[in-house]
């Protein structure tokens, strides 16, 4: 039966929809009780609801008022959020006056503040945005699509690619650092899950998650379709999944750790559940990657050769990238020997440390992942880019956090982070370098 609503105007109709569609994804992203939660709740469990009722009790109306969606944040979703918007407002303020100082010249009207934003692999996302995937530039065909798909969506009503990709890549922070926050709840105190974040939101590279960059956007999806298995939403976490693997090539690191999770539920319920099948969908995300590159160069695997063309690089095995860093080390000019060979040396222990560390300290599903991303980005004859990189790994923060217990490693890991954090960004914005 249809009903007609007397009255309404299509546009309040409209609004009245958006606003459903929303509180149906917090409903079922973030639910204030497993048990209340209709998404979760099973009809034994509305049963005993029904016989534990006060006898006396008025009936509820069929159809109880709903939440606004915004009410589903908990208390330290919204401290989170807070400190999104303000660590978020600070970086572009302190950006913009290291720009100055550093080049020693003013930004030339909002265009030109933009452009402080979108500097190297940025620059690329934004033209593949613009123009699409063609066979003219070696670049576009090294690029994964689902970020500059987002920009151009966004772009359509904001006008502006770079607006666009500030704005995908904020909004997708947002959601990282709230589902962080959740994910790391389910395993520790609700301290350690708010350390964790604020690690995350002050990583010495973390001024990726800000700018024209995929980081927040990958780290929303993966952060995600972990969750989604954590709360054994096996369809979601395969389609996050799949998402993830459109947005960065460590999407393929979600199959093992997915795989991972699986077993560790079978561990502790000794029951097959074929809702982990799910976990197949993943490499459909990378399916659409290769479907490109054959669209677009006449073969699949054509990105394997952009990515030597580009950067000399071909797979190895990690101690030959490590060699090549400590050459640079040794031998290259000051400032490179330090971005490109120090600190790249230096992330790439701060990896393999925590990914020792994780086996002992984590979830093996934590473990997995940061392992995995290890060994993917050593795995190479030239380590670049091991900073950024790191950042992903985010059950590194989860032991930061733990570490972090102590005051004096709380204070430690924090200065480290900040005044790096302040030194790799001062080079972004200036045009150099970082990562």
């Amino acid at each position: 039966m249809r009903v007609k609503l007397i009255g309404v105007s299509n546009e309040a109709r409209k609004s009245e929809s958006i606003a459903l569609i929303l509180q149906g994804l917090f409903d079922g992203f973030f639910p204030e009780n497993k048990l209340d939660n209709p998404l979760f709740s099973s009809p034994k469990q509305e049963i005993m609801n029904d016989e534990n009722a006060p006898a006396t009790a008025e009936a509820e109306p069929a159809n109880p008022p709903s939440k606004p969606w915004w009410r589903f944040l908990q208390r330290e979703d919204w401290i989170v959020v807070g400190w999104v918007l303000a660590i978020s407002g600070l970086f572009f303020v302190f950006g913009t006056k290291a720009y100055q100082i550093l080049a020693n010249k003013w930004t030339v009207g909002f265009h030109g503040w933009l452009e402080l934003w979108s500097r190297w692999d940025g620059d690329q996302y934004l033209r593949l945005a613009k123009l699409g995937y063609t066979n003219d530039s070696v670049w576009k065909a090294w690029l994964y699509p689902l970020y500059p798909w987002c920009i151009r969506f966004v772009a359509w009503i904001a006008g502006n690619y770079v607006v666009s990709g500030l704005i995908v890549s904020g909004a997708a922070l947002f959601f990282a650092a709230v589902l962080l926050r959740r994910l790391v709840s389910i395993d520790f105190a609700p301290e350690v899950a708010l350390r964790s974040v604020w690690f995350l939101l002050i990583f010495p590279t973390a001024y990726f998650l800000h700018v024209c960059y995929t980081e927040s956007l990958f780290l929303a999806l993966v952060i995600g379709s972990v969750f989604a298995a954590r709360r054994e939403r096996w369809w979601l976490a395969g389609l996050l999944g799949a998402l993830s693997w459109m947005t960065r090539a460590n999407g393929i690191i979600l199959l093992p750790t997915l795989a991972v999770e699986a077993a560790c539920q079978f561990w502790a319920t000794r029951r097959w559940s074929w809702r982990w099948l799910w976990i197949g969908v993943v490499p459909a995300g990378f399916a659409v990657y290769l479907l490109i590159n054959w669209k677009v160069s006449g073969a699949p695997f054509a990105f394997l050769a952009s990515r030597n063309a580009l950067f000399s690089v071909r797979p190895s095995w990690p101690w030959v990238g490590l060699r090549s860093t400590i050459g640079v080390i040794q031998h290259w000019k000051p400032t490179d020997s330090e971005i490109i060979g120090t600190q790249e040396f230096s992330f790439i222990i701060l990896g393999f440390i925590c990914a020792v560390a994780s086996w002992v300290k984590l979830r093996p599903t934590y473990a997995m992942w940061i392992s995995g991303n290890w060994l993917l980005v050593t795995g190479a004859s030239w380590l670049i880019s091991m900073p950024r990189y790191t950042l992903v790994m985010f059950p590194i923060f989860i032991l930061f956090a733990l570490l972090a217990n102590s005051r004096f490693w709380y204070a430690l890991i924090t200065m480290w982070s900040l005044l790096f954090f302040a030194l790799f960004a001062s080079l972004f914005v200036w045009g150099h370098w970082a990562f």
